[in-house]
């Protein structure tokens, strides 16, 4: 098994984190258990959730992932666990969370109260990493750092990180940590694949020089470098069939981003590349995310549990230069398909 630290924190993980954002909506909580325990048995010690989980969020569920990973947390010992969860982002970021009557922020209050809460329902008396789930473009970075400090000298969280965040925001936020002498964010879940390689750019590094772990998520884009879109007609019970038909513009805007001709004609690429080394085009996406060395630990997920395994063989399989440059070659004659 192959262990790495996040940032400069004491957090060892395997380098795969099992993401449970499905747990209480296209997953059951039987199916949930069947999927984590098998993880577990893998050697995976790191778990992602959020308090807006299960995805779509709604008023209704939010809050039942969060649920299902704390009963299921009681059937092993805690501190073989590295578990993370997230604060929601503020109402005036890129969608209104359905908790908290539409009013959340990232400041001292929001923070306090969603991790009592999160801690309840996850049963535990601490969390290994929160994170801010996205950032808040109105309140000071200042007053959420001093919020995320308290919490960790009061040990109910042990680091922090952020999510969907920038460059310029991670490097405003840790510097400000450093000037005040507050907990610092230790790492960043963006998203990043062989579909949305932006995070190399510039966050990257950051990363490397700051010491910042990316935890990347949506490593086979959705579910798109399966190839499941790449064919005539797309699957029924699939993500992005569904946020096709649904009548928000945020969902179908989500939708056009992974599922566009750039997207399938890219994943074509990929398909034929990963028939080339005689491994699933889920091995190939997940061994690419977590391959860099600013990459802790590569968010999966699993709707059922027969879609785990492609991923957990990336365990085993190493990108090599000669593979990376024909990935590179692709990504340079399909320039950014997301975007």
């Amino acid at each position: 098994m192959d262990f790495r630290y996040i940032g400069s924190s004491g957090l060892r993980v395997s380098s795969i984190c099992l993401g449970t954002m499905t747990f209480g909506s296209s997953t059951n909580k039987k199916e949930a258990f069947k999927i984590m325990d098998k993880a577990y048995e893998r050697g995976i010690n790191f778990y992602d959730t959020a308090e807006i989980y299960p995805v779509p969020p709604k008023s209704t569920s939010a809050g039942d992932t969060e649920k299902i990973v704390g009963q299921w947390l009681q059937t092993k010992k805690r501190d073989s666990i590295i578990l993370a969860t997230k604060v929601a982002g503020a109402a005036s970021g890129w969608f209104v969370p359905p908790i908290r009557h539409g009013l959340t922020a990232i400041d001292s209050f929001h923070i306090k109260k969603a991790v009592e809460e999160s801690l309840q329902r996850l049963h535990t008396d601490y969390i290994d990493l929160y994170q801010m789930h996205w950032p808040d473009t109105i309140v000071p970075i200042e007053e959420s750092l001093k919020a995320f400090d308290e919490l960790v000298r009061e040990g109910k969280i042990r680091y922090i990180g952020t999510s969907n965040d920038s460059a310029y925001g991670l490097t405003k936020a840790n510097e400000i940590a450093k000037y005040k002498n507050l907990a610092r964010f230790q790492s960043i879940q963006n998203n990043f694949s062989l579909l949305n390689p932006r995070f190399l750019d510039e966050l990257a590094n950051v990363c490397r020089r700051e010491n910042i772990s990316l935890l990347p998520y949506s490593p086979i884009g959705g579910g798109v470098l399966s190839g499941k879109y790449n064919n005539k007609f797309y699957p029924d019970d699939a993500r992005f069939t569904s946020y096709m038909k649904n009548k928000s513009p945020r969902v179908q805007a989500m939708a056009s981003r992974f599922v566009n001709d750039k997207t399938i004609e890219a994943t074509k690429k990929y398909l034929k590349l990963a028939k080339e080394y005689k491994i699933s085009p889920v091995t190939l996406a997940v061994a690419y995310s977590k391959h860099f060395d600013f990459v802790a630990s590569t968010i999966i997920g699993a709707r059922v549990y027969e879609q785990l395994e492609d991923s957990l063989k990336a365990f085993d399989f190493k990108i090599d230069e000669q593979l990376l440059k024909k990935i590179k070659k692709i990504q340079s004659d399909i320039l950014y398909p997301m975007g």
